[in-house]
């Protein structure tokens, strides 16, 4: 019988993976790696600024990472820069000013490393409640913005000319990626909540036939990846979340190995018998 926390960790872990992943498969699409790291290095500054404030931490890091975004798109429009010394410019400026502000409050016992690494353990009823509830919601919007999303992302310009608003998609889409990065803090810290958006999307690459079984492989995968990472962690000891991301690095691993791709081509292949 597995402990009541253990139960909680799988349950919020498993929560997180299904949301993560069909997002994390349009961060490998359009290759926004890079903007996952820049709000996840802003969700300390929200994590600081809920403490200075003494409000809840999920919903400021909510609101910084969402500030970063709009940030992120207006500057595009307006600097010269390149995207990538951009999203650089944001990311390690959130970082340092979140540090800055927790060096000021000498008064706060804060455990950093809790944060910047997870504790999935630690999820109470009404974290879990918040990863399914806010959860639902994200994959229900996302549902809504696909089609455009997916537009814009294959050809920005098509879907400029057929009028599905490729501005307003891209928008809710870093609206729902600051979500996600708040709610999935907890879990795996602010450090590595990129590598659960990126690595089990790129797992589930190698064997998607179309971007709608890519996100639901991305998903499983991920839930896959959690549930053995909790285990080895339960067996060897070794800290949660990294344990997480180490079983979704060893899925992807596997998914590239020659062996799968031996599969793969077994799979595809095979004769589809004809009924009619």
């Amino acid at each position: 019988m597995l402990d009541d926390f253990f139960s909680r960790a799988l349950i919020a872990g498993i929560g997180v993976a299904l949301i993560a992943g069909p997002l994390g498969c349009f961060i490998v699409w359009r290759r926004l790696a890079y903007f996952g790291d820049t709000l996840s290095h802003a969700a300390l500054l929200g994590v600081a600024l809920a403490f200075l404030l003494e409000v809840n931490i999920t919903l400021t890091v909510f609101v910084v990472s969402a500030f970063i975004s709009i940030a992120l798109l207006l500057l595009q429009k307006r600097a010269t820069l390149s995207a990538d010394s951009l999203l650089g410019l944001l990311a390690h400026s959130a970082l340092a000013l979140g540090l800055v502000v927790l060096a000021f409050m000498s008064w706060v016992r804060l455990d950093l490393m809790g944060f910047l690494f997870g504790d999935i353990l630690a999820v109470s009823r009404s974290d879990i409640a918040v990863i399914y509830i806010g959860g639902a919601a994200v994959l229900g919007v996302l549902a809504l913005v696909w089609r455009p999303l997916f537009a814009a992302t294959v050809n920005r310009e098509i879907a400029d000319a057929e009028g599905t608003h490729p501005e307003r998609a891209n928008f809710v889409f870093m609206l729902l990626m600051a979500a996600v990065i708040a709610m999935s803090m907890k879990i795996v810290g602010v450090l590595l909540i990129t590598a659960m958006l990126i690595i089990p999307a790129a797992a589930a690459r190698r064997f998607a036939t179309g971007p709608e079984q890519m996100a639901v492989l991305a998903a499983v995968i991920g839930a896959a990846c959690v549930i053995a990472g909790l285990f080895g962690s339960l067996e060897w000891d070794t800290p949660s979340g990294p344990s997480i991301v180490v079983a979704a690095l060893a899925f992807f691993l596997i998914s590239v190995s020659p062996i799968a791709g031996v599969l793969l081509k077994l799979v595809r292949a095979a004769p589809v018998s004809d009924k009619g």
